[in-house]
């Protein structure tokens, strides 16, 4: 790995951006490995998290862009390879459909696309002093990794308007009170506090949380009426699962359950 740090910890993996020059901006390769990592940690089944963490400086800065380059005879294979071979697209579509949780772990500035990556995990861990912002059209650009999506989700779109129309950036404290983040540490504590969230997640039956994840994720923008069916599948689908039959057990017997994953 080039770009990144890998390390297994406990019943998770955390993968950590590494470009303190870049101020931890996202290239193709760092995209590359992020994915590798992700199919690695879904394809194992004792991980039950994935941690994607920054430096203390900056979790992501956004896309690299040294790396965009305009040439008029290649404008349209751009366009190409942004819908089919782009790895930066690729990461940012697949977070989303991940079947375990990631959380993002926030030291430092989240800005443009390392913002829209906090907001495609699952839930955001922010230490004091983060900060979070879509500077975008300061550049005579737009938000182009789903932050026109995501943001107005979380928010609202009044506020997520003014937010990228003014550039704005948001503290540690303020993201919380907005809902953008799940919890805010003390300074340089947020590692520690994303963990101890990881484990509380890893104790439970991971077939749950996934089946908990698809439900909201596939529910929350359709009618209540199939949000509800959604939710019924999953339920029904649980109830074959070994898990199910360990965690009835093990209430029973007043112990802690061995969740397997099956």
């Amino acid at each position: 790995m080039q770009d990144i740090l890998v390390e297994r910890n406990e019943q998770w993996v955390e993968i950590t951006i590494n470009r303190p020059d870049k101020l931890n901006a996202i290239r193709e390769q760092t995209a590359s490995e992020i994915l590798q990592v992700i199919e690695e940690a879904e394809a194992d089944r004792s991980c039950r998290a994935i941690l994607i963490r920054g430096l203390d400086k900056a979790f992501c800065t956004g896309v690299d862009t040294s790396e965009f380059k305009q040439d008029p005879e290649e404008i349209f294979e751009l366009w190409r390879r942004r819908k089919r071979s782009r790895k930066v697209n690729q990461m940012f579509r697949a977070l989303p459909d991940v079947t375990k949780p990631v959380l993002a772990i926030v030291e430092g500035y989240a800005l443009g696309g390392g913002f829209e990556l906090a907001m495609l995990c699952d839930l955001i861990v922010a230490g004091e002093g983060a900060q979070f912002g879509l500077p975008e059209s300061k550049l005579g650009l737009m938000p182009g990794a789903a932050g026109t999506q995501t943001l107005p989700r979380l928010i609202g779109k009044p506020l997520a308007k003014e937010m990228m129309w003014t550039g704005r950036r948001l503290s540690a404290q303020e993201a919380l009170a907005m809902r953008i983040v799940n919890h805010v540490a003390e300074k340089g504590k947020a590692i520690d506090a994303g963990r101890e969230l990881a484990r509380k997640i890893a104790a439970n039956a991971p077939l749950s949380v996934m089946f908990c994840k698809q439900a909201i994720e596939r529910g929350t923008n359709v009618s209540l009426s199939e949000g509800m069916n959604i939710e019924a599948d999953s339920f029904f689908s649980l109830a074959f699962s070994t898990d199910k039959e360990e965690g009835l057990a093990a209430f029973r017997d007043k112990r802690p359950p061995n969740f397997t994953g099956r």
